[in-house]
């Protein structure tokens, strides 16, 4: 089995988690600057797509830095071929790893028979997967699944895909139906980890990880201890928190201003690698998610989001934060430095 750079890491692991239009390049950028993960994704990206003309405008989903290695690129889709081509390409701009969303609840994904689709149809995702590790050579391949479709299918789904020989499996906890409605099952976790210990060898053994409600590394470090898993995917913990992977400095220990500042980074970052581009970029409404949890639990954090919404570009942004630093509000908060 080849599993790459999966073999080199020390357990237990924690995974950035890939979030459409949250976990681009610049927010990915500010998180390896302030808290490391032990791997990172890429948002997913259609790998039908990726074979088409509009590839230029997708290859933005695809940028990275070097200090986000090891980083691994996330494709979805239904059609084998072009998973073999997309693989090559992905090798061929140097990252470190391929993962195939068989797990995603888009209605638009779903009829496409892409992403959770793929659970009822263990065949074609077979296909797809032997299809992906032929084009990426040397790359390890993994998936991001779920634990069934409208009802828990661990024992009829898993097996399907050990047979491909995945380097690592990453479990989102629910079913297809539930979406992120319900609390995410992690007592059937243990159950998932003695399903695949049953079924592989210590030599084809996929890294198994869990992903599911999990905000901190304290409930990540306890999730594994309880269940067997060799790591956990963290994503909605992130919003508002590059520092969410640093052990020894948690969001807890940064003062406001410096989360205020790192916001102003981000927006910064967010404009000028996505706004204007030539092929179409993104508009700096796509930014303003992350507001939210940036500015949120000190006193005057209401009115300041609520300035921070209106904002057109970094600049504004900058401008608001600084008035907002010299106000009444924030000498009460704390003393900025």
């Amino acid at each position: 089995m080849n599993r790459g750079f999966w073999d080199k890491l020390k357990k237990p692991i924690f995974v950035l988690a890939p979030m459409a239009n949250v976990t681009d390049a610049a927010f990915r950028f500010l998180i390896a600057k302030y808290g490391k993960p032990d791997v990172t994704w890429t948002e997913f990206v259609s790998a039908d797509g990726l074979v088409s003309e509009g590839l230029e405008k997708l290859l933005v989903d695809f940028w990275y830095s070097e200090t986000e290695r090891p980083i691994v690129a996330q494709i979805f889709g239904a059609k084998p071929e072009n998973f073999y081509k997309v693989a090559k390409l992905i090798k061929d701009l140097g990252f470190d790893g391929i993962d195939i969303n068989m797990g995603c609840p888009d209605r638009a994904v779903l009829k496409q028979g892409a992403g959770g689709a793929l659970i009822k149809n263990p065949k074609l995702a077979q296909e797809i997967i032997l299809a992906a590790k032929e084009g990426a050579s040397v790359l390890p391949v993994s998936v991001k699944t779920r634990l069934g479709v409208g009802k828990i299918d661990i024992e009829n789904w898993i097996p399907e895909l050990l047979k491909t020989d995945i380097a690592a499996i990453t479990i989102h906890l629910r079913t297809v139906k539930e979406l992120s409605l319900v609390p995410a099952h992690w007592e059937i976790m243990p159950q998932v980890v003695e399903l695949i210990n049953q079924l592989t060898t210590k030599e084809n053994r996929p890294l198994i990880l869990g992903n599911g409600d999990v905000l901190t590394l304290t409930e990540a470090e306890q999730k594994i201890s309880e269940t067997g898993a060799d790591g956990v995917m963290i994503g909605r913990g992130i919003f508002g928190n590059p520092w969410m992977f640093n052990k020894e400095t948690p969001i807890e220990k940064i003062p406001v201003h410096k989360r205020l500042q790192a916001m102003i980074e981000h927006s910064k970052l967010f404009e000028e690698k996505f706004v204007n581009l030539p092929m179409g970029g993104k508009r700096f409404e796509v930014m303003k998610k992350h507001y939210k949890a940036y500015v949120n639990g000190f006193d005057g954090a209401k009115e300041l989001r609520m300035k921070l919404m209106e904002t057109k570009n970094a600049q504004e942004v900058e401008q608001i934060v600084s008035e907002f630093a010299r106000s009444d509000a924030m000498r009460r908060t704390v003393a900025v430095k």
